[in-house]
């Protein structure tokens, strides 16, 4: 796991490469390398910040050139040992032992060919001193990152956004529309950008950039194939093996030339990939958190870490536990700036809570339950739009009483919240909708006539974009299964633009190294071959994933109740965050710039502290704007006043 950056025909392009490289320090303490090589009427330059797990040695060292092919790669090929194998059975001869340079001679031997050959997770650039070419690339499922910016016939790319941000001298455009849509998710979707001038390239695509200034695009994985093809194999009675396909994952992810340990929150996904760990890595230890015990009670948060701690003495793992009480005014700003982008989910904080942690005990690599909920149907909100199906056959006078009971009631008491009120006003708010819309709001921030009402008025038709952009993606597709419609969308949305993002970027924060076994190529096509009807059974979402986990995991782990990996916000907001809140919606920048609407947010927080209903998530998400805003445009001040 690294940190990529480079220019291509970009004016002073070294000292633009290296202020990138220079920014992405924390992804790869471990080394730095710069490569130049003359290009038509100007230079290609590729910059590396190198987080050491395979091969330590200096053949491992990048940017890594090789026989006129030059490669700066982030990430971790699973299947190196076998594509290895395949090239040295071909003649190839290798330096050294690490997954770079197999995936450098695979480039040679069958170009973009090879991208669908890759099992892994990866974000590369890879210039050819022949062609003068620059190829840059993401993997099939956006595990790493990759962003660039094109200007005129040149190029800059790199892990991180904040990257191109300081080599560009602050100088980039905030783009209000991807702002609009991280109000309405709490993260910005992957075809967005917070910049204006900035991309990220599509997971499971390439871009090839020439001499000339002339770009092609192409795309070597697609996920509403896959889904298809999945479709296609189960109605010819095809069922895989989902226990041997799960641990041949894990086995896979393991590969390291440094210790691994895990995330173990005691739920099923990171309980049954411990325990297959364990399996094949015996002594392999686990981080765990939990939170001070009024944040606790007053969240009415289960009790996770007894359940951890139950699969850690069964399965012989040492176990690290870590109290969350962080002083959330200091995390805050530091978490908005690592997270690249507006993202409002507080798991963030947790992520990198337990990755410094394992990483000041001296663990670089660890593996991650993230994935499987959205591929087998394991959040709450599968199950519930579910139920508003069959909910919608009630009769219309019965489901305005029982709405209008439940509106009164309120989703706290001074001393403690009322989760299961707050779960039935979620479930109304969407019940009575159709399919696409009724799944957006049942994981989303606001409805339409909410988040016209919070922001600017000239940003309502950006609103029906955002929307739309919404129901397209979920409706492309051919599905006839209504539970793998959500899990498509899921895999295609949020598991990409939240989950997957903020995974990478807090855990590179603390310069640590998450793989994500569920997010495999294997794993995500045999999830696709599974209907929906053997993916929630009754009221048991995963149900399929749960039946092959018996087969090592205790039954009283597999079937309790879904824990949360998130935080307890409600407590935040009512005593550390309160002075904080005032600030920011009495005078912050987004309401002073006129984004944001006081009136709106004002009302939005008498509401919260009354406890009729729960809006400490979207609190919690418009501080994470407000301090990503502060900082984007600040840049941008010192630029423009620099240069005036």
């Amino acid at each position: 796991m690294c940190g990529i950056a480079g220019t291509y025909l970009w004016p002073d392009g070294k000292t633009v490469t290296d202020r990138l490289t220079e920014t992405l320090a924390h992804r790869g303490p471990d080394g730095a390398g710069r490569y130049g090589h003359p290009v038509g009427d100007g230079e290609v330059q590729l910059g590396h910040r190198r987080l050491s797990i395979i091969d330590l040695s200096e053949t491992g060292a990048q940017p890594m050139a090789k026989d006129s092919l030059v490669l700066t790669y982030n990430g971790e090929l699973y299947n190196a040992p076998e594509l290895r194998a395949e090239l040295e059975a071909a003649g190839v001869r290798f330096r050294g032992t690490s997954d770079t340079e197999v995936l450098l001679e695979a480039w040679r031997r069958w170009g973009t060919d090879c991208l669908p050959r890759l099992r892994g997770m990866f974000a590369f650039g890879v210039f050819d001193e022949r062609t003068g070419e620059l190829v840059l690339v993401r993997d099939q499922l956006g595990i790493k990152p990759l962003f660039l910016i094109r200007r005129g016939e040149g190029l800059a790319f790199a892990s991180e956004l904040k990257a191109l941000a300081a080599a560009t001298g602050g100088k980039l455009e905030v783009d209000h529309a991807a702002l609009v849509a991280s109000l309405l998710y709490y993260w910005v979707p992957d075809s967005r950008c917070a910049f204006r001038e900035a991309e990220k390239l599509p997971p499971g695509s390439w871009l090839r950039i020439r001499p000339d200034g002339q770009v092609q695009r192409g795309r070597f994985w697609n996920l509403k194939d896959v889904a298809a093809e999945g479709q296609a194999r189960a109605r010819a009675g095809e069922r895989p093996d989902l226990a041997a396909i799960v641990e041949e994952s894990t086995r896979k992810h393991l590969l390291a030339d440094v210790p691994v340990a895990t995330f173990l929150s005691g739920g099923l996904d990171s309980s049954w990939l411990t325990a297959l760990a364990a399996r094949h890595q015996p002594g392999i230890s686990a981080y765990t958190i939990g939170f001070r015990a009024e944040d606790a009670r007053f969240e009415a948060m289960p009790d996770d870490l007894r359940y951890a701690r139950q699969v850690a003495e069964q399965f012989g793992i040492e176990l690290h536990e870590i109290e969350i009480a962080p002083n959330v005014l200091d995390l805050l700003p530091q978490m908005t700036y690592s997270l690249d982008e507006p993202i409002g989910d507080p798991a963030a904080i947790n992520t990198f809570l337990i990755c410094q942690a394992a990483r000041e005990a001296g663990v670089k690599v660890m593996l991650s339950g993230m994935g499987a909920d959205e591929l087998f149907a394991g959040y709450r909100k599968h199950l519930a739009n579910l139920i508003a199906l069959r909910y919608q056959r009630v009769p219309g006078p019965v489901r305005r009483g029982v709405s209008g009971v439940v509106d009164r009631l309120p989703v706290a008491t001074s001393r403690r919240g009322l989760r299961s009120v707050r779960f039935a006003k979620r479930f109304l708010s969407f019940a009575d909708l159709p399919e696409e819309t009724a799944f957006r709001r049942s994981y989303t921030m606001y409805d339409q006539d909410e988040l016209l009402a919070l922001i600017d008025p000239d940003l309502a038709g950006t609103v029906d974009d955002v929307l739309t952009e919404h129901a397209d993606t979920y409706e492309d597709n051919a599905l006839d299964d209504f539970v793998n419609r959500m899990c498509l969308a899921d895999a295609r949305m949020f598991l990409p633009g939240l989950n997957l993002t903020y995974t990478d970027r807090s855990s590179m924060a603390a310069s640590t190294e998450v793989r994500v076994p569920y997010v495999d190529v294997e794993v995500v096509k045999a999830a696709f071959t599974v209907p929906g009807d053997r993916k929630i059974v009754g009221r048991q979402g995963k149900a399929v994933l749960k039946e092959a986990a018996t087969s090592i995991l205790p039954r009283e782990i597999v079937y309790r109740p879904k824990g949360l990996f998130s935080a307890p916000l409600r407590a935040w907001m009512s005593r550390d965050l309160a002075p904080l809140v005032r600030e920011v919606v009495n005078d912050g920048e987004l309401v002073r710039s006129g984004f944001l609407r006081r009136d709106a947010l004002n009302r939005m927080v008498a509401v919260d502290a009354a406890g009729q209903q729960d809006f400490s998530k979207h609190l919690w998400h418009v501080l994470t704007l407000e301090y990503w805003y502060r900082d984007a445009t600040s840049r941008s001040d010192q630029s423009t006043r620099q240069t005036a």
